[in-house]
């Protein structure tokens, strides 16, 4: 696929995938399976996300993985038993698929060995990103740009300014206290000088509606702030917090980005991915629209 920030986003060659979560909202699920490897449709929710890095020019993908999620490394393999019998039984297609995911793009898996919050995994990867601008990208927001990924968008950001550059999202002022969230100055053009992050504010006390979503350009000195970082909200080590600190040094700037985001963490926001991306899919929007019509018809209120 080619878009039209491939060639921005060629500046950040590599991204984090955070991916040690214990997933305990889809609990009894992620018992066994790994929170990201749950379908959209048929796709592992972490696949989609993958896609969007590949699809802004993206090399290399840092997933930063926890005790229980081989899945996660096994899914973006080569499955050469499962692709021999597809092609003994002739559906060479499917196995073309399969190897097609195997090939998508260069999986670097890191382990976190507690879960001790988001800057710790960000900071989990701080030897394979060298000394470079990186992408990183949070498996529960998915959004849905295929001409522009959302983390392409945030490269050209980047490459313009220079700064560090964060997803920014308006949301209603009674779920402000569910984000990050930023305030600042319009530059115009989506892009705000931030002069003020904080992590999950308390009911009534957020500096603007503009919430942080789950995707980042950093440039490589954001490690150091990591390393030093107290732990914050959750007794944990915030990326927010970090962000903070990086405002204060170099600047931040947010990016209100172009597309659909959908809350793939919270089970109605996935439940509504799931009927958004099969709505797309000619194979199932017909049925799956007919579904729907009859239970809007026979839902009481």
């Amino acid at each position: 696929m080619s878009s039209p920030d491939t060639k921005a986003a060629k500046l950040i060659r590599k991204c984090v995938i955070p991916a040690a979560g214990l997933g305990t909202r889809f609990l009894p699920a992620t018992k066994a399976v790994p929170k990201e490897m749950l379908p959209i449709v048929d796709t592992p929710t972490l696949q989609y996300i993958v896609e969007e890095a590949v699809a802004a020019g993206i090399e290399d993908v840092v997933v930063i993985n926890g005790r229980g999620k081989s899945a996660i490394e096994d899914h973006f393999d080569i499955g050469f038993e499962l692709e021999t019998t597809l092609r003994a039984r002739g559906k060479t297609a499917d196995a073309d698929k399969l190897r097609a995911i195997a090939n998508l793009v260069r999986i670097i898996s890191v382990r976190q060995k507690e879960p001790l919050g988001l800057g710790h995994a960000v900071l989990c990867a701080k030897s394979v990103i060298g000394n470079e601008p990186f992408g990183v990208l949070l498996g529960d927001d998915m959004i849905d740009s295929p001409e522009d990924p959302g983390i392409g968008q945030l490269a050209r950001i980047y490459q313009q300014h220079q700064k560090a550059v964060i997803a920014l999202m308006e949301v209603p002022d009674s779920e402000t206290h569910l984000y990050g969230i930023a305030a600042g100055k319009d530059l115009g053009n989506g892009v705000i000088q931030i002069d003020h992050v904080v992590e999950k504010p308390k009911k009534g006390t957020a500096p603007s509606n503009l919430a942080v979503i789950g995707r980042y350009v950093l440039p490589p000195s954001i490690f150091p702030i990591l390393e030093k970082q107290t732990t914050g909200v959750g007794g944990e080590i915030q990326l927010t917090d970090g962000l903070a600190t990086l405002q204060k040094t170099e600047g931040l700037l947010g990016y209100k980005f172009q597309g659909q985001r959908y809350d793939a963490g919270d089970k109605v926001g996935y439940l509504k991915a799931n009927i958004a991306y099969a709505l797309k899919r000619p194979d199932l929007r017909g049925g799956l629209l007919e579904y729907l019509r009859e239970v809007v018809k026979t839902e009481k209120p």
